[in-house]
């Protein structure tokens, strides 16, 4: 049955147009692809391929009574992905950024689709601070301010300076 699945995909896939959802998550956290099915019909299969492995990490067929996951060769979703058996959905938890990729659902039978998922995943960021580098001369002395991590200290009001380290997601702010 996994062999008709996957013959299934080598024909399918190039079929039918993908569309994507982006998705983004911090280190650690778990998240789900969803297939947007409320119950698996007993005549689809459902498989979910990690792109960057040219792998499949899981695959549900009601009717050959399959329902598993596996791992990629390097071993990053070891212990990692859970199915949802009424939906078919997929989670990752406690997700590292080696788990940023293309996700890919494919669906075989009466309903047949396809989806790709987008996931990127971001680490915490450390806490910035904020430095003083002076230099004086017999005429004057000099001081600026320098941020860890990035190039600018953005000035306030009335003397005060932010730090911020940022990702699409999240960010770190020291004053």
């Amino acid at each position: 049955m996994f062999h008709t699945l996957v013959l299934f995909c080598l024909c399918f896939c190039r079929l039918i147009g993908v569309f994507g959802d982006s998705v983004s998550v911090m280190e650690g956290d778990s998240v789900t692809l969803n297939t947007d099915l409320t119950e698996i019909p007993e005549d689809e299969d459902i498989l979910w391929k990690y792109i960057a492995e040219k792998s499949f990490i899981a695959q549900i067929s009601k009717a050959a009574g399959i329902f598993s996951t596996s791992d990629v060769p390097d071993g990053r979703f070891r212990d990692r992905l859970k199915l949802d058996d009424q939906t078919g959905s997929l989670t990752i938890t406690n997700t590292r950024t080696e788990h940023t990729g293309v996700y890919q659902l494919l669906i075989s039978g009466a309903k047949r689709s396809s989806k790709t998922f987008s996931v990127s995943v971001y680490a915490h960021l450390p806490t910035p601070y904020i430095t003083r580098d002076c230099s004086s001369s017999s005429s004057s002395s000099n001081c600026s301010l320098v941020c860890s991590s990035v190039l600018n200290v953005e000035y306030q009001d009335k003397n005060t300076y932010s730090c911020v380290l940022n990702n699409p997601i999240s960010n770190q702010t020291t004053h």
